[in-house]
């Protein structure tokens, strides 16, 4: 969140305007990203409910008619580093730098670029099934899946959100994605899925 950058001069009238147009419609998607970084159900709606007060607090920093539901996701993701994930149990941070350098290629990033998670490796399966293994991934992983293939945005909005360059998004999209697909082989064969077919294959 860039507090300071573009200040714009809204009345009150008009902060109460741009924040019901622009951000309370977006409201769904921000508890969804919330609850898969937490686990947590109040987790999820205190994170919500302090991205929002953030917002508003900040409001003036936001040019309406950009794009709102980037700038919030940036927010939530900003208040969870900061404010959250010490509270959650999840697992210590892992240095990803030696994964993404790994993954880090040109070949790589055009893998990434033609790989539709939603086409090759969720086709035909059970949601609860896609939920607990994307919640199984480290949490630097599953918010890219949750930013690329959940909620639909470009890697240059996710570079924003996630304050890293667009090479290191396409790398972590990547890695997840082959995660991902790792642990829904698992569950496909608990439910007789060949996982041979092409809908799972690597």
């Amino acid at each position: 969140m860039s507090e300071t950058e573009m200040p714009t001069a809204y009345t009150d009238a008009e902060k109460y305007r741009v924040f019901d147009k622009e951000f309370m419609p977006h409201i769904d998607s921000m508890y969804n990203f919330a609850f898969r970084l937490t686990n947590d159900e109040d987790d999820a709606n205190d994170l919500v409910q302090d991205t929002y007060l953030k917002a508003f607090r900040f409001i003036n920093s936001f040019e309406e008619g950009t794009n709102a539901k980037a700038w919030l996701f940036r927010i939530l993701k900003n208040s969870f580093i900061n404010d959250f994930r010490k509270k959650t149990k999840e697992p210590s941070k892992v240095d990803y730098q030696d994964v993404e350098t790994t993954y880090n290629s040109e070949e790589d990033a055009e893998t990434t670029q033609t790989t539709d998670l939603r086409v090759e490796t969720v086709q035909d399966m059970i949601g609860d099934e896609i939920a607990n293994a994307l919640n199984a991934l480290p949490v630097d992983f599953r918010t890219v899946i949750i930013l690329c293939d959940v909620e639909g945005f470009t890697y240059e909005e996710m570079a924003k959100i996630l304050d890293i360059p667009i090479g290191t998004v396409r790398s972590r999209l990547h890695r997840a994605r082959m995660l991902l697909k790792d642990k829904l082989k698992t569950y496909a064969k608990s439910l007789g899925y060949d996982t041979n077919a092409d809908t799972m294959a690597e």
